[in-house]
């Protein structure tokens, strides 16, 4: 089998007709989260940095420039700009303030520039309990702010004094602990000092080890990689005062809880251990039994699924599958999307398909190379690529804001990988759009997952809103720097109209079939 993929990663199909983005794709901010304009916070902050020094806030607008260049904040949006952007799951706070949490005045610098302007919902009721030392059992939707609210009490935390590791995160993807590992590099980058090392399976352990001879305070790793550290005797974690578990659901499967089990052995029993997940299966209720002392319960999750994304699926034969994402394709309005299929040969076939038809292209899969994943995970990020087909490796909180449509090209078998994949879309807050190729055989699993997460999944209509999945105020961000090239036509599709259960509808009027004698 021919792949797509050369030694370095590359772009899939790429000309001057096929959709590429010409520039980073820019997002609008949120609370909590993304790129955005936090001035009024950071006003309070603009006579204070000179050498450490406070003095008198100055007022010329040179020096009020000067200051917003060099937080990097993004020029400020008219209130009314902002209706409408953002759900309920991240705008539905108590109206607290970052500042309300006595929080080191360093890490609220690091946190304004990211751009969070108010606690979400899951950080207002999670940060002054982590800051007060009690273990929590959180459980929020993906895309809501779950990094945030653990790794602002950690970094709070951190004695720069203290030359040893005091705090882990633990993921289940190499991806996401490198998204981890930026985040929090970035919030703390003017807390003078603190080291924040990513370690992950298919990196040099020899590398790893020379980091972890010098000053390390924060880890974040895969559970291999770092319980194979401790064993060898290079990672120290017997002052290790907090461990937060991200995704907890996964990294309590049967892959990995033998390893966590075994990592929990060398800490400290004076440790304060922080469950997130989106979903919470009997094995986290068994850990956490077994090892959290009184744990603090944050439950936001009345619905499984993100109120912004709005749910589809169209039913097709597998023989259609190509013709129908043709047609999504040259109908939507899409910044970037991502698309699942079941298994790592399906991913390359498919995304070879694409470029095929004119529309660039990423994949990714857990049999690549780690150096080849990096290389895609950063430039798609980057907004270099429209269109990135991968498997479930990709599910996990992983959070791209400029992601707006998810295709399941294959239906996933399980509601909690359905809940993950569709999380993709619509990241803190934002509106965010799911379409699922559904065939014969997927029937019972469509009616199952609908009834596992309480949520509808209704037959695509004829039009789709792009007020749906698209907000209007950020149509000129999202084209900044892209001009739409002209999509090659689609082909004419011929679909035949099936019958099963309650699922049975026609496509004619969304893809422009007619009746197949």
């Amino acid at each position: 089998m021919s792949t797509a993929r050369t030694e370095n990663p590359m772009i899939l199909g790429l000309s001057n007709q096929n959709g590429q983005l010409r520039g980073s794709v820019k997002t609008a901010g949120a609370p909590g989260g993304g790129v955005g304009g936090p001035q009024q916070q950071l006003n309070q902050m603009k006579g204070t940095i000179n050498n450490g020094n406070s003095l008198p806030a100055p007022t010329t607008n040179a020096v009020i420039k000067r200051l917003e260049e060099k937080f990097e904040i993004a020029p400020k949006r008219h209130e009314d700009e902002n209706i409408g952007l953002y759900n309920i799951d991240v705008t539905a706070t108590k109206g607290n303030e970052f500042e309300d949490y006595c929080l080191k005045r360093e890490l609220l610098m690091g946190i304004f520039e990211m751009g969070w302007e108010k606690p979400s919902p899951i950080q207002e009721e999670s940060i002054p309990i982590a800051l007060s030392g009690r273990d929590i059992l959180a459980r929020a939707k993906n895309g809501t702010g779950k990094s945030g609210a653990y790794l602002i009490p950690l970094l709070e935390r951190i004695d720069l004094k203290r030359d040893c590791i005091q705090a882990m995160v633990i993921v289940p993807t190499r991806e996401l602990a490198l998204q981890v590992s930026q985040i929090s590099i970035q919030v703390s980058k003017h807390m003078g000092g603190v080291k924040v090392m990513a370690t992950t399976g298919g990196t040099n352990l020899r590398d790893d080890i020379m980091r972890l001879d010098e000053t390390v305070h924060v880890v974040i790793a895969t559970p291999g990689r770092i319980l194979d550290l401790i064993k060898k005797g290079v990672a120290k974690v017997n002052q290790v005062h907090m461990v937060v578990l991200d995704e907890a659901d996964k990294l309590l499967s049967q892959d990995f809880v033998s390893m966590m089990e075994e990592m929990l052995g060398f800490l400290a029993k004076q440790r304060q251990i922080l469950l997130y997940s989106a979903t919470f299966p009997l094995s986290v209720q068994k850990f956490m039994n077994a090892h959290l002392q009184k744990p603090y319960e944050i439950n936001l999750m009345e619905e499984l699924t993100l109120k912004g994304v709005t749910q589809y699926y169209a039913y097709v034969t597998e023989r259609q599958k190509v013709h129908c994402l043709n047609t999504l394709f040259s109908r939507l309005q899409i910044n970037q999307s991502i698309i699942f299929c079941n298994s790592s040969q399906r991913v390359e076939l498919l995304a070879k398909k694409i470029s095929q038809l004119g529309y660039s292209c990423f994949y990714i899969h857990a049999k690549m190379r780690q150096e080849h994943r990096n290389r895609v995970f950063h430039d798609f990020r980057n907004g270099l690529c429209r269109n990135l087909v991968c498997t479930d490796l990709f599910t996990r909180g992983i959070d791209i804001q400029a992601v707006n449509v998810v295709i399941n090209f294959d239906f996933p078998k399980l509601g909690e990988t359905y809940l993950h994949r569709i999380g993709r879309s619509g990241r803190f807050g934002h509106l965010g759009l799911a379409i699922n190729l559904i065939t014969y055989d997927d029937r019972f699993n469509l009616k199952g997952i609908e009834e596992q997460l309480g949520t509808e999944i209704k037959p695509i209509p004829g039009i789709i809103d792009k007020s749906l999945y698209i907000s209007p105020s950020s149509i000129p961000l999202l084209y900044l720097f892209f001009t739409p090239p002209p999509s090659p036509p689609p082909p004419v599709l011929e679909f035949s109209c099936f019958s099963f259960f309650m699922y049975s509808f026609c496509l004619s009027s969304f893809f422009g079939c007619h009746h197949e004698e």
